[in-house]
């Protein structure tokens, strides 16, 4: 399968404005550069009935969250609610750069989406974001979760790329801690830090997500070899994942993810768990934030958002 056209535009502006790879740079550096890289690739962000940004309790003190209203969600009864973690390597990324993304889905779903900004590495490395992920989380189903207009009923975790990860690990908890979700909304995700799947071989030079680029964000975040090995890093090597909340696993073809995604869903489904497979084959990882440039990315969300309300209404009934 040839690469979207449109896909290969972005990796032409890539070459033309000599943007270097994530791993050249320092961690503020990358911050600066992914966050620049905004006004070229995202498109204007969808209005929704309400954008708002606090904070919450977590372990090492307040956690900022953006919680979304989507139009067509009621503001005055509880809603459907997806807590989303961003993607970025555990190290780039936060609010803004997932902004757009959160608000299509929060549109698309008729839900409230809430948006977690949690620690990021290597300042606060493994298992900072874990921990910040399941504070939110619980907030959100608990009882005080009732004052930001969530129905405890129909809570979702979902992420795309390192934030895949966390709504995986976020999954997991969830079962062994009794919190029943509707839904893991796992886009591209991350899901085995040890870096040995055949598509860590494949020939992305020039691509934004190497696999050069994914071993200097997994060096900053998970800088133990003991640490990759925890299913809270690496959730592929949990001992079981039966009863865990059903997946909607959506995986690319040019993305050193691939084949640990894919794995992942073969694992769901080896253990009893339904799961909802999406391969993009002509995409690249990313491409869910590069929609000012890549068309198939609105698309792309729009099912997600559909398997996500199919989990929020099976979670009702």
């Amino acid at each position: 399968m040839s690469l979207d056209p449109d896909a290969q535009r972005v990796l032409d502006l890539i070459r033309l404005t000599g943007r270097p790879p994530f791993e050249t740079l320092t961690p503020a550096e990358a911050r600066e550069a992914y966050l620049a890289g905004r006004k070229a690739l995202q498109p204007e962000p969808p209005e929704v009935a309400e954008a708002r940004d606090l904070t919450l309790p977590g372990p090492a003190g307040a956690v900022p969250v953006r919680l979304f209203r989507g139009r067509n969600c009621p503001a005055d009864v509880p809603a459907p609610t997806l807590v989303y973690y961003h993607g970025g390597g555990w190290v780039i990324g936060d609010l803004d750069t997932h902004d757009g993304i959160c608000r299509h889905l929060a549109n698309a779903a008729r839900c409230r989406v809430l948006s977690v900004d949690y620690r990021l590495a290597p300042e606060q490395a493994f298992p900072a974001a874990v921990e910040d992920s399941l504070a939110v989380l619980r907030h959100a189903v608990s009882s005080d979760g009732a004052a930001l207009g969530v129905d405890p009923a129909r809570v979702a975790v979902g992420g795309d790329s390192a934030g895949g990860n966390l709504a995986a690990v976020a999954a997991i908890a969830a079962r062994d801690e009794g919190i029943r979700l509707a839904l893991q909304l796992l886009l591209y995700p991350g899901t085995d830090l040890g870096g040995q799947h055949p598509s860590y071989a494949l020939d992305l030079s020039g691509f934004p997500l190497t696999s050069a680029t994914m071993r200097w964000f997994v060096d900053h975040y998970a800088p133990s070899g003991a640490d990759r090995t925890d299913w809270r890093a690496s959730p592929l090597r949990a001992a079981s994942l039966a009863g865990v909340a059903p997946a909607y696993v959506m995986t690319c073809g040019f993305d050193p993810l691939r084949d640990e995604g894919i794995a992942f869903a073969d694992r769901l489904a080896m253990d009893g768990v339904r799961v909802w497979r999406v391969h993009h084959a002509d995409q690249l990882h990313g491409f869910l934030t590069m929609g000012k440039v890549i068309r198939a990315s609105a698309a792309a969300l729009d099912m997600a958002a559909a398997a996500l309300r199919l989990g929020f209404d099976a979670a009702a009934g």
